[in-house]
């Protein structure tokens, strides 16, 4: 089928784009001056800071003809680097056991008959952050631990974790201007277990028994929002929700935020909490998930012929990304550098990706546009890769237009271990994507036997891999067609 999509003109795409790479400077330089510069006077300002000097490159574009994509220059105030990092998985809430973990090629799915009663459920199995692998103690007190929906209490750890990771811990963390710090962790759910919980109460025990807690606890910006208001954040704060692109989102929107002047420090990731009956009948009545109850570890098998759907995962992947002066002022020990990001719509179909690809090309194209990078320099994908029978396909198929030549590229699936952690997915994928960086080590993929034919970039089937990592690419993708891609790299003076 023809799918046609509303062209802007040539004109109006490269000012917006040349504007979008200009906006921290031109901001700033208003500031200074207590007004409104114009054009001529803006464009000598930015010829006149090396700092800030605009070049350009050329890039596969949207559309043949195109004019070329702009990008800045960075100065320290413009680079974001990571600094910091906090996990809740399947395998439990420290990051280095979290990717010693996927190294082993340990599949954290398993059957959920000791979580509830799953007589009734067509799935029967998950991959979750269980009260065995996670623990609240010395975060969160025990009475908000007892009555807290999930999703917050593993944001609120995680991103405490986070914190004590970056060396920001009682006094290094009072010394921060709270004011220019930020807590941007979205959820494509919210509180979804308290919600069906409530949902109980109200129709066996009545209206008057539902807790007062139901709504702040089940809407999506609460785990952000209660996690600033424990380290005392009182920048930028919000929650994004886009479905299984979400963390990724927040990633972008974090580093806009830095790069605008908003904020010196971000505290951004997903988190998710869905692995509950409600949430495995209404994602198997959709046909999504796999339905291979006789061999849970094995369900997850992206790229794999004989995949059947994705396996339900949970957990929370945060960073704390600060701009590179910030960084170093405090002397801050830096894990790596966020290079640059993009996020796209499909406008197809809520729950398919497009055939053509189009939308996942053009993410990952603007994506090192923003990055200012060639794409020989991405050597590395964390593909999104849930396991699904068009997905998985599509997402290569888009790699290989993007990647004329994917001989210098590996690649590999996360999920095929954690599962699908939905809203959580970029967020466990970042800290993956970064810790390959600090190893040198990039992670199997799992039960990955038969692959399809047309996928003949290098999986990891299998085998971790040495690489030596020079800028990571990690996708993610969700329903509604939203698009997101995230760029990682070593940090370099």
């Amino acid at each position: 089928m023809m799918v046609t999509t509303n062209k802007v003109p040539t004109t109006a795409r490269a000012k917006a784009k040349t504007h979008l790479a200009a906006t921290g400077s031109t901001r700033r330089a208003k500031a200074s001056s207590g007004g409104g510069l114009g054009r001529e006077t803006r464009r000598n300002t930015r010829a006149a800071t090396p700092s800030r000097q605009v070049v350009c490159r050329g890039v596969s574009n949207l559309h043949e003809g195109d004019s070329q994509v702009h990008y800045s220059k960075r100065s320290p105030k413009d680079r974001i680097v990571i600094t910091g990092m906090g996990v809740a998985s399947c395998y439990g809430q420290d990051t280095s056991v979290f990717y010693d973990s996927l190294l082993a090629g340990k599949s954290g799915v398993r059957k959920l008959d000791d979580m509830f009663d799953t007589s009734g459920l067509a799935v029967t199995f998950a991959a979750p952050c269980s009260d065995d692998v996670f623990s609240t103690e010395g975060y969160i007190d025990r009475k908000n631990a007892r009555r807290q929906d999930k999703v917050i209490k593993l944001c609120i750890t995680t991103g405490k974790k986070s914190l004590e990771d970056a060396g920001l811990v009682g006094e290094e963390l009072e010394k921060l201007d709270k004011a220019r710090c930020g807590c941007l962790v979205g959820s494509g759910i919210g509180g979804m277990t308290f919600f069906e919980k409530n949902v109980h109460t109200y129709y066996n025990r009545g209206p008057t028994k539902v807790s007062p807690f139901f709504i702040p606890y089940i809407i999506p910006n609460m785990p952000s929002a209660m996690l600033a208001m424990d380290v005392g954040f009182m920048g930028p704060n919000y929650s994004v929700s886009t479905a299984c692109a979400t963390a990724n989102y927040c990633y972008h929107l974090a580093a806009r935020h830095i790069r605008n002047g908003d904020a010196d420090l971000m505290l951004v990731g997903g988190t998710e909490a869905p692995v509950n009956p409600i949430a495995l009948a209404g994602f198997h009545a959709c046909r999504a998930l796999s339905t291979s109850n006789e061999d849970p570890a094995a369900a997850s098998r992206p790229w794999d012929k004989n995949r059947n759907g994705f396996v339900m995962g949970e957990g929370c992947g945060t960073l704390v990304m600060e701009s590179l002066e910030h960084a170093q002022a405090r002397g801050a020990n830096i894990l790596a550098e966020y290079l640059g990001g993009a996020v796209t719509c499909d406008a197809h179909h809520m729950t398919e990706p497009r055939e053509d690809g189009f939308g996942v090309r053009s993410c990952m194209e603007l994506a090192m546009a923003d990055a200012g990078i060639e794409r020989e320099e991405v050597n590395y994908i964390n593909a999104h890769a849930t396991s699904t029978p068009l997905g998985d396909v599509a997402e290569v198929a888009a790699i290989k237009k993007v990647f004329s030549d994917t001989s210098h590229l590996k690649m590999n699936a996360t999920k095929s271990m954690t599962g699908h952690a939905l809203g959580a997915a970029g967020g466990l994928e970042a800290v993956a994507c970064v810790k390959a960086i600090e190893t040198g080590l990039l992670h199997p993929t799992i039960n990955l036997l038969d692959c399809e034919e047309s996928i003949d970039i290098d999986t990891c089937a299998g085998e971790k891999k040495e690489h030596q990592v020079t800028a990571a690419m990690s996708n993610s993708f969700g329903f509604g067609g939203h698009n997101s891609v995230c760029i990682f790299g070593p940090y370099k003076e």
